[in-house]
């Protein structure tokens, strides 16, 4: 599959890349507010938040620390099981420090409200 057939398929672009990158600025720019003077850890979920994370990281005026979570909770279909299975754990310990986590798409909610209880 190359991108010309993939653009093909597109009927409607919803949000374009130029949007996409001013809200991540904004959204930088807040997290460069809202955590000013304090060490922060940012934690991607694995995959999808790969490129999510490199672009807010890029627009971020400050230091930050990444690690990196897999997770899953669809098993192998492409419908939620209800039970999220950790594929691979933060690499570092989190107790007592500012945590963001980073997701690319929320569909039931089910992994992040789940990450939000347990990290």
């Amino acid at each position: 599959m190359d991108l010309a057939s993939v653009k093909s398929d597109i009927e409607k672009v919803i949000v374009t890349e130029e949007q996409l990158q001013n809200r991540l600025k904004e959204i930088a720019k807040q997290i460069d507010a809202d955590y000013s003077g304090k060490e922060l850890l940012l934690v991607g979920v694995l995959k999808g938040a790969v490129m999510v994370m490199a672009d807010l990281t890029r627009h971020m005026n400050r230091h930050v620390e990444i690690d990196w979570m897999a997770v899953s909770s669809y098993g192998s279909g492409t419908k939620s099981s209800g039970v999220v299975r950790i594929l691979k754990d933060l690499d570092r310990d989190i107790t007592g420090k500012n945590v963001l986590i980073i997701e690319d798409i929320v569909d039931t909610g089910l992994t992040l409200d789940w990450l939000s209880q347990n990290l």
